[in-house]
């Protein structure tokens, strides 16, 4: 479950070296800090996990980490599997790699953009079955469970541009307004949070809920019964607490 100590809004994580140079070697060379080495371990592992538990389906999907002034993102069109150390990719907030041969993933609009307006750490985006199917289908995911307020509220759906594209990015920011997740139309999800593991399980709490939606909209005749926005931000206070402190 996502810590709902975290805040259920955009979040404000203390990102890790923010701000501080990186000692990063040239597009083709080794990275030196040890920082990126960790983070692309994680990344990667991150993105092995959105194909094993079935989010992605061959290169579909991407993942990215910020560390510092620099995001580490995966790779276009290579499987998840294949991805070893020496295949970190980095690039600057202003999309020039800095790190890596292999080409970026063609969403790093996508990326950046969440990166250059939050203080988000990482981002997952994948194509969820379930929550792709509701993209399709509605404007936001109906309030059918009231963990709708650990990501910020009703899941908004972002109209449907060409992927890879500024427009796209632009539609995905505006549905994440005071959100930690959206739908995009007829193409997937975007979660981000303070680490990947808080990014990735956001990605997972929604592909749940667009499940349970359509799994109670199919019984003939029958119409779920829906949450009202107050009653979820009545869950997004009690959520605050919710966990073990200390």
């Amino acid at each position: 479950m996502t810590d709902p100590t975290d805040s259920t809004g955009p979040v404000t994580p203390a990102r890790p070296g923010a701000g501080e140079p990186l000692s990063a070697g040239p597009v083709t060379g080794e990275p030196r800090d040890a920082r990126l080495v960790d983070a692309w371990r994680e990344l990667v592992a991150t993105a092995r996990r959105t194909a094993d538990e079935g989010l992605v389906v061959g290169t579909s999907g991407n993942v990215s980490v910020r560390v510092g002034d620099l995001v580490l993102v995966t790779p276009s069109g290579v499987p998840y599997e294949r991805l070893g150390p020496d295949d970190l990719i980095a690039v600057g907030l202003d999309g020039r790699q800095v790190l890596g041969g292999l080409t970026p993933t063609s969403e790093l609009p996508m990326h950046l953009a969440v990166y250059r307006a939050t203080t988000a750490t990482a981002v997952v985006h994948t194509h969820a079955v379930h929550a792709t199917a509701v993209s399709t289908l509605v404007p936001e995911l109906p309030l059918v469970h009231y963990m709708a307020a650990a990501l910020g509220g009703p899941v908004r759906v972002a109209p449907y541009a060409l992927y890879g594209s500024e427009e796209l990015a632009a539609h995905m920011m505006d549905a994440l307004r005071d959100r930690t997740a959206c739908l995009l139309r007829n193409h997937g999800t975007v979660a981000y949070g303070a680490s990947l593991a808080q990014a990735y399980d956001r990605t997972a709490q929604l592909e749940w809920m667009c499940r349970l939606w359509l799994t109670a909209s199919a019984l003939p005749g029958r119409t779920p019964t829906l949450l009202s926005e107050e009653q979820v931000g009545e869950v997004a206070a009690k959520l605050r607490g919710y966990g073990q402190r200390g």
